[in-house]
């Protein structure tokens, strides 16, 4: 047996266990409610099971009697880690293993989620897509996300402004969670503060199964003075929002990875949604002024 399998097998004996006590808790009758059905549906107490994921871990605590607990709650406070989990024996408690497999589920929902025309059009944004087929592509395939479709490309060149000052593009990259997380606040804080500084901006775009690549590719067809490309993270255990801001000074095929300037660690979690559109203003307004960005920009 396999450890999935042996992860399967606890789940089920622990649900189990959970149906069991709160049916011994439940007063005897011959009502339907009581007895269930026949047909073999759900219990009424199923739909009753905690939602492990809902717990703070930062303020969970399952080791027993810790010699400096007041320090430990600190420690855990200060990192979204696993620390304080305890054991059974050598190996992790079902609560803390069944916690990493919700947490492990979460964020692989977070990469295979895509976002839609829909989207696109709830922002007023142009929807664009990368050169890869579908979200398998798209993983085995990196260097296809850092480049337009056809289409697409046609789209940009026919419909977008040419040559604004910033160009804003918002991409799933590998978390849709943390476009539907962030951008409801970022977005309206970022071109709050851009208007506000003057900046003049060219059409939105909104692109699926994007890289961060995909701003080269971009800047060249439209060739704005900067590029601004929101992006989703690699979601892991702690977080599956986290979004990442990366700005270039000319933007176009070819440029180096230094010559991006990044704001990442975008969620509730790190820096906030709003509080990150201001300072994400704010820099492009450095980058306009100095007209440099990555390395070549001295803050």
């Amino acid at each position: 047996m396999n450890l999935e399998d042996n992860v399967k097998l606890i789940v089920e004996q622990v649900l189990k266990e959970i149906a069991m006590t709160e049916n011994s808790k439940a007063p005897s009758g011959s009502s339907d409610e009581s007895k269930g059905t026949e047909t073999g549906t759900a219990c009424q107490d199923c739909a009753d099971v905690a939602d492990i994921s809902a717990v703070d871990l930062q303020t969970q605590l399952l080791v027993p009697n810790p010699k400096n607990k007041e320090l430990y709650m600190d420690m855990k406070k200060s990192t979204s880690a696993r620390v304080g989990v305890w054991r059974a024996g050598p190996r992790p408690l079902t609560e803390t293993l069944l916690r990493f497999r919700a947490d492990h589920a979460v964020a692989q929902d977070s990469v295979m989620g895509e976002i839609s025309e829909e989207d696109a059009v709830k922002y007023k944004m142009l929807y664009v897509k990368s050169a890869c087929r579908d979200k398998d592509e798209y993983l085995t395939r990196p260097e296809r996300g850092r480049i337009l479709d056809d289409e697409s490309l046609d789209t940009i060149r026919k419909e977008c402004e040419k040559r604004p000052q910033v160009q804003i593009v918002v991409a799933d990259g590998l978390s849709s969670k943390a476009v539907e997380a962030n951008i409801p606040n970022l977005y309206p804080a970022l071109l709050q503060g851009l208007q506000s500084m003057g900046i003049k901006l060219g059409t939105p775009l909104m692109a699926k199964y994007a890289r961060v690549g995909l701003m080269d590719a971009i800047g060249e067809a439209i060739q704005p003075e900067v590029c601004l490309i929101l992006i989703g993270e690699r979601p892991g255990l702690g977080t599956a929002e986290s979004m990442s801001a990366y700005i270039a000074y000319n933007p176009r095929l070819g440029m180096i990875e230094s010559e991006r300037t990044v704001l990442s660690n975008i969620h509730k979690g790190g820096t906030p949604a709003v509080e990150a559109g201001a300072h994400i203003a704010t820099l492009v307004k450095r980058i306009l002024d100095a007209k440099a960005s990555g390395v070549n920009l001295k803050i």
